[in-house]
């Protein structure tokens, strides 16, 4: 059975094609097909068949004979920007669209599971859920392994690994000798104003009377995304990201583990990172953030053990225990 997402795919085709249609970027007499319309945004064949149908109720398009829909004469309508110049809308809805709106839900759907296990991904179960292509479940796969959260086994099988202490220390071990390069390597092309306004960041945080998992999210990405990528060595930065797994997992177990601790320890070690930068004095910030990785090690196990305890996922169609 597909999610509630899946007549969304259908009804963003279907806005699609009905604003080409009346813009006239769509002409009378064309022809519309389910392998067609399903080909160009990058869903499978049912949801394209309820688009059509859906088109074929608003007077847009009739019955062909043989296969298909032939598109209807209608009265042309443009839309008149200030100015008086004519504006058509969009004339299509790229594919990438669909795996965009499937992509958070899988991913924390994978993530939150490692928390427990190991699973096998499997793509053509992906699309069938959701009622999208396997292109576009093939997008999904490749997005949630350029992100550090899945890769292929022996038998070139997806699988996402478990949050092991062995896989943690591995991740955590990679960050530590990569981060701090990065970082030595942003330290010049850093914008003036951007210091301040992290550390700005940082210390309303530390005042606040509570502190919601999504701001502390945020902070994370603020210094180890946002900050590290202004390293000028695009390599560096391909590896980098490789245990972005581990950002990914924290914006998860950040919401399911909020009264862990009695204040959020990283918070004052990426001040001290900050304060060391815009002082000028790279060596020690460097220093200080490989030594916030280390003992970042431990507190991410201590949360993933308490999820562990707690979290109870249902089964899904495209995720194999292992």
């Amino acid at each position: 059975m597909s999610t509630p997402l899946a007549p969304k795919l259908y009804r963003r085709a279907c806005t699609a094609l009905a604003e080409d249609i009346r813009a006239g970027v769509l002409a009378e007499g064309t022809r519309l097909t389910e392998t067609g319309v399903a080909d160009r945004f990058g869903i499978s064949r049912a949801p394209a068949r309820q688009a059509l149908g859906e088109l074929e109720n608003l007077g847009l398009l009739r019955k062909a004979e043989g296969r298909g829909y032939d598109i209807v004469a209608i009265e042309r309508r443009a839309e008149i920007e200030p100015g008086g110049q004519t504006h058509s809308p969009p004339a299509e809805l790229q594919a990438q669209s669909s795996w965009e709106l499937i992509y958070p839900e899988v991913e924390i759907e994978v993530v939150s599971r490692t928390s427990i296990a190991s699973w096998r991904i499997n793509e053509a179960l992906l699309a069938r859920h959701f009622g999208v292509s396997r292109t576009v479940a093939r997008d999904v796969v490749a997005r949630l392994q350029e992100r550090g959260i899945v890769r292929k086994d022996s038998s070139s099988r997806w699988v996402a690994p478990a949050l092991t202490e062995k896989h943690i220390d591995e991740l955590y071990e990679l960050r530590w000798v990569l981060e701090p390069l990065a970082l030595q390597k942003a330290a010049p092309h850093l914008p003036v104003g951007l210091l301040s306004g992290l550390r700005l960041n940082i210390e309303e945080t530390i005042a606040a009377s509570a502190v919601s998992s999504d701001r502390l999210d945020q902070l994370e990405q603020e210094l180890h995304v946002d900050l590290l990528g202004r390293c000028d060595s695009p390599a560096l930065l391909r590896a980098v990201s490789l245990p972005q797994a581990l950002l990914v997992a924290h914006h998860f177990l950040y919401r399911r583990t909020s009264d862990l601790f009695a204040s959020e320890p990283f918070l004052p070690e990426h001040l001290k990172i900050i304060r060391c930068l815009e002082t000028g004095d790279v060596a020690s910030a460097c220093e200080a953030l490989a030594e916030h990785l280390k003992v970042s090690r431990h507190r991410a196990m201590l949360r993933i053990h308490a999820v562990a305890k707690t979290i109870q996922p249902a089964n899904l169609p495209y995720l194999e225990r292992l």
